[in-house]
């Protein structure tokens, strides 16, 4: 009888890999996966408050990484618990010199399981062929098709533009990153770039439906149609066609090498970048490192059923790790998009405005944005802005009904 039932309940489940657009979500999908959609999906169900567990409360997966995460990790935690944020972290470790993926799966089951994740960057240091990276695997096992980075600037922080505010679009689950890689003969290595229709719509879909929600005028397509005419001219083709159905907003396209000029020399110009992969690695470096470093922004991977919340350059910071002196803004920035994400936007306020005034007001800052700070000092000071303020949870309205 046990068997029958599993076979039933299989027989039910949604697979967790569908793939769809985010504005064609059903009724009953609604229903279903509420509370792991991303912030675009909830504007268009009309679910503001997604499901939580007994108390209001969230489990979210916790995967520190390697370098400064797991440090960073644990100024969030300290945070969250000053300020009384209802989430209950599941902690999981991915050992980076391991070969095999058990750690892995594990973490890819936990989140399946609490649909939102907060991670670092997870090394892995084995060369085998037969392993692969865990964070691309991660993506692409989620189907986490968009990342999202809005590289904004901060009033006072030394940096090579002021007033730069562009969001990044990238494609997460095709391009360069797909690793199919192989030797064809001894000291020939042939590297697919892999991009399909579906995808591209998915991302160009996601970059015009943002723009249109967000009060944007113009979308730039980031490709190199010019010498892969195939691959990134299909990239191209896709956006233009979905163009079509946003015609109050601007669409053109640029050549990678040139945005990279334009966006070091007038990066004003851009306003929503939809890219591929690799490009989009490029560039959220280089605009990140325009207007601060690697520090401050903060990046979201949204898939249909999932998302995953990180640093938005991604980068692993083993040189400074247990030095004092990483810049926990970017982490906490990204614990911010994840209570927003799922609705507890009172607590995620009152640490972006402590955050920002701790930073820019307050000029506490670690030596990446010139400043003379250890990582501690910063945290300690958003905590003693913390200490003033009163976060009451959206069950503190019950007694306003009557």
């Amino acid at each position: 009888m046990a068997l029958r039932l599993t076979q039933r309940l299989l027989q039910a489940q949604t697979p967790f890999l569908a793939r769809g657009y985010p504005m064609l979500v059903t009724k009953e999908k609604t229903e279903d996966v509420a509370h792991t959609k991303s912030a675009l999906q909830k504007k268009l169900t009309g679910r503001d408050i997604p499901s939580a567990q007994y108390g209001g409360r969230h489990a979210v997966t916790m995967l520190p990484g390697g370098g400064i995460g797991p440090e960073l990790m644990n100024y969030v935690r300290e945070i969250f618990n000053y300020c009384g944020a209802p989430i209950d972290f599941e902690v999981i470790d991915i050992d980076p010199s391991t070969e095999g993926n058990d750690d892995l799966e594990y973490a890819i089951t936990s989140i399946k399981r609490n649909g939102v994740a907060l991670k670092g960057n997870i090394e892995t240091k084995s060369q085998s062929l037969s392993e692969t990276s865990r964070n691309v695997a991660i993506r692409n096992e989620l189907d986490l098709y968009v990342n999202v980075v809005h590289c904004k600037s901060y009033p006072g922080i030394p940096a090579r533009h002021k007033d730069v505010d562009v969001v990044l679009i990238r494609q997460n689950t095709d391009g360069e990153y797909a690793m199919l890689e192989h030797e064809s003969v001894p000291g020939i290595v042939e590297s697919m770039k892999v991009v399909t229709v579906e995808n591209a719509e998915r991302v160009a879909r996601y970059a015009f439906e943002y723009a249109r929600q967000n009060n944007r005028k113009r979308v730039t397509t980031i490709h190199k149609a010019n010498i892969m005419k195939l691959s990134d001219g299909l990239f191209l083709e896709v956006a233009n066609r979905v163009h079509k159905d946003y015609p109050e907003l601007e669409h053109n396209n640029m050549i990678i090498d040139n945005t990279c000029m334009q966006a070091v020399s007038n990066p004003h110009q851009f306003d929503v970048m939809n890219m591929t992969n690799l490009y989009g690695t490029i560039v959220s470096n280089v605009i990140c490192g325009l207007i601060g470093g690697a520090g401050l922004i903060s990046g979201r991977n949204y898939g249909d059923h999932y998302a995953v919340f990180e640093p938005g350059t991604r980068n692993t910071g083993t040189a400074i790790a247990g030095k004092n002196v990483a810049n926990p803004v970017a982490m906490i920035n990204a614990s911010i998009d994840m209570l927003n994400h799922l609705g507890h936007k009172e607590h995620a306020n009152v640490i972006y405005e402590a955050t920002y005034q701790t930073i820019v007001n307050d000029a506490i800052r670690t030596p990446d944005l010139g400043g003379n700070h250890s990582s501690t000092d910063v945290v300690e000071n958003i905590l003693k802005i913390l200490s003033t303020k009163r976060v009451n949870w959206p069950h503190g309205n019950f007694f306003n009904q009557f």
